[in-house]
């Protein structure tokens, strides 16, 4: 049997190694450390720097005194070689402490004087070049000697005698291991300073980062404490840094509008039940009656009409809250265009001109604006503004429907009736969800308290406001006022 391979690997990929996220105290320590570290380093290094050139400086002022005496004896006392001598042999080889070396020699290279035993370990090639101008100034240098022996080397020319008629080189050196041991011991304590150093720097820096991290471990407790039936809690206080001042305010007025919503929503919640428990109860007790025993069929024809009303009701208060819900997404845009306002007052009119007349209670227009917005929208404001109205004027009361343009080029349009008012603790309240200022009435109106709340839904998306006024026993003005627009822009809730 032969076997094939299959074209394709079956293995599942290994996942990618993660790397362990660092933790900012590991961060902070590292680069207080590393910055530690690199500031000992450039003051270590520029200690160093300057003991050397300081220990330079002294060595080329010991050999060039050096030299400068031999300059000396060489222009003024020529005569005197035994001072000469002296310097040379005996001053250079019975100073232990600081060893040099000295060395004459003519203007063709040849040796006349020298330290003895100079030769042996310094020839005279090992010397810098003279300058050549004769004058008070050297030529020096440092260099390693076999074995390991450092020197710092000096070369000068000067004139014999008082004529000046005869010239000599000079050469010295002077030995200096000693400076190499001080800088080698130099480095090495350096290099425990540094050590030690870097390592004081590490545990201070954890230290310190654990201290200044300790408001973020308080913050991190503090909003594990904040669940969604405990929204009281709160950050702002005088004890936090001033780096998270700012977070703080902002997570505690983040807190405010959750706690409102949260608020909001079970109020809501709580309307919605006590709204579908009527119609729902009424269906339910309707039925249950015409279930009790036989019924003629006018009977079942007149439960059958009462359950389709509280359906009806049913079905306007869901279309209402699906609309408000749809209102109150961000994503929501319409399309505004500039229509004649007054033209839409007018077909709210004449729609409600039957109900009016049943009412007794006279509707009128008046004033025209050109108005930037969606008609449709516009014209379910103003009509749920209408039948409102029309609920709460008694006959023989008048509606007034306006439109006024404004100096700005908003656009205002009021509803004013002449029914019973509202008293002005319900005022703040008019436009919420589900408010209903008479209970009573409202039940057998078969009103849900959506109307209102519909109207300050639309005036949002179309960036406008809503407002009310009312005086018991005279009437009620509601003025919608529409912010000036182009034609096409879409209109987003922000």
């Amino acid at each position: 049997m032969s076997s094939t391979k299959p074209d394709f690997d079956l293995r599942l990929p290994r996942p990618a190694l993660l790397r362990p996220p660092w933790s900012i105290t590991g961060r902070l320590t590292v680069l207080y450390v590393g910055s530690t570290a690199a500031l000992l380093l450039v003051a270590s290094g520029f200690l160093y720097y300057g003991l050397k050139e300081s220990l330079g400086r002294q060595d080329d002022a010991i050999i060039n005194g050096k030299l400068q005496v031999v300059q000396m004896l060489l222009r003024d006392h020529p005569d005197k070689p035994d001072a000469l001598a002296s310097e040379l042999e005996h001053e250079a080889l019975s100073n232990q402490v600081l060893k040099h070396y000295l060395r004459i020699l003519d203007t063709r290279g040849r040796v006349l004087m020298e330290t003895p035993g100079m030769s042996a370990f310094l020839p005279v090639m090992v010397f810098p070049a003279p300058p050549g101008t004769g004058g008070e100034t050297s030529t020096t240098m440092t260099r390693t000697v076999p074995p390991d022996q450092h020197y710092r080397l000096a070369t000068k020319e000067t004139a014999i005698g008082a004529g000046a008629t005869e010239r000599r080189i000079l050469q010295g050196a002077l030995d200096v291991a000693h400076n190499e041991i001080l800088l080698a011991d130099y480095r090495w304590k350096l290099l425990v300073a540094l050590s030690v150093g870097t390592l004081l720097a590490a545990i201070a820096g954890i230290g310190v980062t654990h201290a200044g991290l300790r408001p973020l471990a308080i913050l991190a407790r503090t909003t594990q404490r904040i669940t969604a039936s405990k929204l009281d809690e709160r950050l702002a206080s005088d004890n936090w840094p001033v780096e998270l001042q700012d977070f703080a305010v902002a997570f505690d007025a983040m807190l405010d509008r959750l706690q409102d919503s949260f608020r909001r929503l079970e109020a809501f919640s709580a309307d919605i039940a006590h709204a579908m428990r009527n119609p729902i109860n009424n269906l339910r007790g309707e039925t249950e009656v015409a279930l009790t025993r036989a019924r003629t069929p006018e009977e079942y024809r007149h439960t059958m009409a009462s359950t389709l009303e509280e359906l009806e009701r049913l079905s306007r208060m869901t279309e209402a809250l699906l609309f408000i819900a749809r209102a109150d997404n961000p994503q929501t845009s319409l399309e505004r265009v500039a229509f004649d306002a007054r033209r839409e007052m007018d077909a709210v009119r004449e729609f409600y001109e039957a109900l009016a007349s049943e009412h007794h209670v006279t509707v009128e227009c008046a004033g025209n604006a050109p108005l930037v917005g969606n008609p449709m929208l516009v014209r379910r404001a103003v009509s749920n503004l209408l039948a409102n109205a029309l609920k709460y004027t008694p006959a023989g009361g008048r509606i007034a429907l306006r439109a006024t343009p404004r100096p700005d080029g908003s656009v205002e349009i009021t509803v004013t009736d002449t029914g019973e008012g509202i008293a002005a603790e319900h005022l703040p309240h008019v436009f919420d969800r589900f408010f209903q200022v008479n209970k009573t009435q409202a039940s057998t109106t078969h009103g849900a308290g959506l109307g209102l709340a519909i109207v300050q839904t639309i005036m949002r998306l179309h960036g406008g406001t809503a407002s009310i006024a009312s005086t018991p026993g005279q009437g009620t003005t509601v003025t919608l006022v529409f912010p000036r627009g182009e034609s096409g822009q879409p209109v987003r809730i922000l």
